[in-house]
């Protein structure tokens, strides 16, 4: 929970020399804790720039137009092959930059050191006064989850064009402490990210090193990626697609691998049924439905929507049973495959998942199957089956023919067991890191506030 959500009186009164909007969402102000001197209107510290670009002394391929993100960050705009006929304006290094259409949701930034960076009118450019205030503490407080807020709260327009009006947004009030007191803040956020990313690394090297030890204990060794190549060998014998990209030498180093050790097809390892649900099924007149996005490779099932049989979505088909596994057939190489654990007995999934029952060999323990089908060895053989342009996916038959090794029983519990551990391990430190962020957050939060000291 971040300071962003503090609760607001229902009702309240207003002097009607104070009423400029019949808005009460507008009214709802940031309770600062800065002393009145410094706080100052943000057009005070920031000088517009309108440095109109003459077209006539630059080609567009020498020119850099860019797009904002909501968090803050900045793309380069890929526009290769095509120009702009709006007019263009320069936004230097170092200058604030505002999308107008989308400041209500924070799309502020500051301009990377890149060369003949443009915006169109779309965008509002500043150079700051850095004498009054460093842009990274500036940036800091527009990206304030309760500052973001507030700019929400007071969006003007249409509907579908709902706008912070730049006049507004120059006039809001914000602490510009000593620059000293700013570099500070800026340094103790940049300290958080620190931690944010070791954390986020320590969960990285458990999942690598634990995936390594698994795939050893079979005997795997991933390929190393190949570089793009148009033109290369392949045996007449493991001509099975006329595809460049199924005949990627990862893809079929791996497949030769798997050939060595004997691995078996899914189709001969797994029973896969289709299983329908019936309104007979549901006499409240309603069930919980497993979208693709409800299930992820780290987590399995984590979430569901409820949804009333007599309306249901067309692709809500099939019916689910604790132990069963559920395969992704659209984008497979996300590793969308799970296990139906108890909680999520008799509901219904999308049609978009494969669904098998059981294993057809009673020493394959399908606990096994879903840790190698979501190890990398498991992955790219998905994604090498799968086919499709915006929305790739894998049908039923190319999904059987997925290799998997089949080791022995004591084998099979030792990798269950050590990515059982593995996950385990991964959990604590998610949960760790998502602590360190929350309270990062806050604490930025609060020193922005003028609650504590940097």
């Amino acid at each position: 929970m971040t300071l962003a959500e503090f609760s607001f009186p229902k009702a309240f009164r207003v002097r009607f020399r104070d009423l400029r909007r019949f808005d009460p969402a507008s009214f709802h102000g940031i309770s600062w804790h800065w002393s009145k001197d410094v706080m100052l209107p943000i057009g005070s510290a920031l000088k517009l720039r309108k440095e109109k670009v003459d077209r006539a002394k630059y080609e567009f391929s020498q020119l850099q137009p860019i797009t904002i993100h909501f968090d803050g960050t900045i793309d380069k705009r890929n526009v290769e092959g095509r120009g702009y006929s709006m007019d263009l304006f320069f936004a230097r290094p170092g200058d604030i930059v505002v999308a107008k259409i989308d400041l209500k949701n924070g799309a502020v930034g500051i301009v990377p050191d890149w060369e003949n960076v443009v915006v169109t009118n779309h965008f509002a450019v500043y150079e700051p006064d850095r004498s009054k205030i460093i842009p990274e503490y500036f940036l800091l407080v527009i990206q304030a989850n309760f500052f973001k807020s507030y700019l929400w709260r007071n969006k003007v327009g249409a509907e579908g064009r709902k706008e912070v009006k730049l006049e507004f947004f120059e006039s809001i009030k914000i602490p510009m402490p000593p620059i000293d007191e700013q570099r500070r803040i800026v340094a103790a956020w940049q300290q958080a990210q620190v931690n944010i990313a070791n954390a986020e690394k320590r969960v990285k090297k458990i999942e690598q090193d634990m995936e390594s030890l698994m795939l050893k204990s079979l005997g795997i060794s991933l390929p190393s990626e190949f570089p793009e190549q148009k033109i290369f060998p392949v045996f007449w014998k493991d001509l099975e697609r006329w595809d460049l990209f199924f005949q990627r030498p990862d893809f079929v180093a791996l497949e030769n691998q798997l050939h060595s050790l004997n691995a078996l097809s899914l189709g001969e390892v797994l029973n896969f049924e289709s299983r329908s649900w019936k309104k007979s099924d549901f006499p409240e007149g309603k069930f919980e439905y497993i979208e693709i996005s409800s299930v992820n490779r780290e987590n399995g099932i984590f979430s569901s929507r409820t949804v009333e049989t007599n309306n249901a979505p067309s692709r809500a088909t099939t019916l689910v049973k604790t132990g069963d596994l559920i395969i992704s057939t659209t984008r497979p190489y996300l590793g969308a495959i799970a296990i139906v654990p108890e909680k999520y007995n008799n509901y219904v999934c999308s049609s978009g998942f494969a669904l098998a029952t059981s294993t057809k060999l009673p020493h394959v323990d399908i606990r096994y199957v879903l840790f190698f089908l979501t190890s990398k060895a498991g992955l790219l053989q998905l994604e090498r089956r799968m086919t499709g342009g915006l929305y790739p996916a894998i049908v039923q038959e190319e999904l059987e023919k997925i290799k998997i090794p089949i080791p022995s029983s004591e084998v099979q519990k030792e990798i269950i067991c050590r990515v059982e551990e593995g996950r385990s391990k991964i959990r604590q430190e998610q949960e760790a890191a998502v602590k360190v962020k929350e309270e990062s957050e806050r604490e930025i939060e609060r020193m922005i506030l003028g609650l504590s000291k940097a």
